[in-house]
């Protein structure tokens, strides 16, 4: 569960943003990654709380539902849609146009629909097979960013690098300002989702439930480290970065661009090629296979159609929501491929997080209502106190997001308001499986349901 949760975030995932977030948050990319593992953490302990109750499919859908509310479980879920739908074709794209920028001859199209084809059948033949390919994408990723940390640390000692100093990297008292620290998190929050993915693998875990709650916690922080340290050391040597502090145009190579400053451009192919595969292979495979288990969650409550309830009794996955969602990852991917726009990449990334960060406040709120307001918890630090802080930390991150992914997401939650409205006006209540209405007592919890 750990390596999943590590590959799902990747390791190197600030290497195809970094650009970006060193524009928003005027150069302190460590200090942005920094603020939202904290975030995250908060986060973290939320989902840790609530799979222990509910050790079940379904993420923030299957807690809210079975925390609060049906109805508000679907917002919840629906709102989480708009990430896990939306960010396989994300990944595809971005890999699609870095594999080409390196094998010109093979057209971006022909490299998305081969991503597609390879994660979809490994994730039909089932989640051990998953976690093998997983696993040594992992080991990979882990080798290459070992190796650009190497490079940079003796480039900075021979004197390279862009003139920035190691404690201007990372805070700059001129440029400092909470709301646009918190706005350059809203984007770098991108390379933090999917250490949620883990929950989604509650049913196929042998182990405790607490155990799930773990690896989230160890995912986040292993991630959120090597996140803080790359883009740190990365800063010092990107090649012009008054250029992107005034407002140019961000290319999404500026990682690899401080990589070939800091030794040559075998670095550069380096770090693409290494993006390419990590966003196309390893954390597209994880994603694909989440989004399926939503999917499959909220159908068996009766909340989306039947067909998608259906599991495969070879693989132990469910077959018809793991290639709907091939299927729409390679039309929304391939729409975004014809339209060859940056910004419309862009903007989807902004939606995928917009999506996420409406559920984790939802989730936050089902924390405290199922744990102190329905069973009279007194465990008021990881009940109350902890979803708090995460509470008003999203709230902020979504205040500062761009008015257009505010515009958008607002609208499909809305949409997901009005989905609701019709399912209760016409009687369509879900069947919670796993629901009991007799409670038991943990000793670290205070009150948990039952199984």
């Amino acid at each position: 569960m750990l390596a999943y949760g590590l590959v799902f975030m990747v390791p190197i995932a600030p290497f195809a943003i970094f650009g970006s977030v060193f524009q928003v948050s005027g150069g302190m990319v460590a200090l942005t990654y920094l603020v939202a593992l904290v975030a995250m953490l908060f986060t973290a302990n939320s989902y840790a709380q609530m799979v222990k109750a509910f050790p079940m499919a379904g993420s923030v859908y299957n807690y809210a539902s079975r925390g609060i509310a049906p109805p508000v479980g679907f917002v919840a879920g629906w709102a989480i849609l708009l990430d896990y739908i939306l960010v396989p074709s994300l990944l595809y794209v971005v890999a699609a146009f870095s594999m080409n920028a390196i094998v010109t001859a093979i057209p971006t199209a022909v490299w998305l629909v081969v991503f597609v084809v390879v994660n979809t059948v490994v994730n039909y033949l089932g989640i051990k097979i998953t976690a093998n390919v997983t696993r040594w994408f992992l080991i990979a990723e882990l080798a290459v960013l070992a190796l650009v940390v190497v490079v940079f640390l003796i480039a900075l000692g021979q004197g390279k690098g862009n003139g920035l100093s190691a404690g201007t990297a990372l805070f700059n008292g001129d440029l400092f300002g909470w709301s646009l620290i918190f706005a350059a998190v809203g984007v770098a929050m991108l390379s933090f989702l999917g250490f949620d993915g883990i929950s989604m693998l509650a049913e196929e875990n042998r182990e405790e439930a607490r155990k799930i709650g773990r690896a989230m916690g160890g995912a986040l922080i292993v991630a959120g480290v090597l996140f803080v340290l790359q883009t740190w050391l990365g800063s010092m040597l990107v090649p012009d970065p008054n250029a992107l502090l005034n407002g140019g145009p961000v290319a999404g190579d500026e990682f690899a661009q401080a990589a070939e400053a800091a030794s040559g451009h075998w670095m550069y192919v380096l770090t693409s090629l290494a993006t390419a595969l990590a966003w196309g292979i390893a954390n597209a495979m994880v994603a694909q296979g989440a989004t399926s288990r939503l999917l499959f969650a909220m159908a068996r409550d009766r909340q989306l159609p039947s067909f998608l309830a259906r599991v495969s009794p070879k693989h132990a996955v469910p077959t018809n929501a793991v290639f709907l969602v091939a299927g729409l990852s390679l039309v929304l991917g391939l729409t975004l491929w014809f339209t060859r726009e940056a910004d419309a990449i862009a903007d989807l990334g902004r939606l995928v997080n917009f999506g996420a960060l409406v559920a984790f406040i939802v989730l936050h709120v089902t924390v405290f209502w199922w744990y102190v307001v329905r069973n009279g918890s007194r465990d008021w630090v990881r009940h109350a106190i902890l979803p708090a802080l995460g509470l008003a930390m999203l709230i902020y991150v979504v205040v500062n997001q761009k008015i257009f992914a505010q515009l958008i997401g607002g609208i499909w939650v809305l949409i997901g308001v009005v989905v609701v409205a019709f399912l209760v006006a016409t009687k369509r209540t879900p069947v919670l499986a796993g629901m009991s209405e007799e409670k038991t007592v943990d000793p670290d919890d205070n009150v948990t349901a039952a199984p």
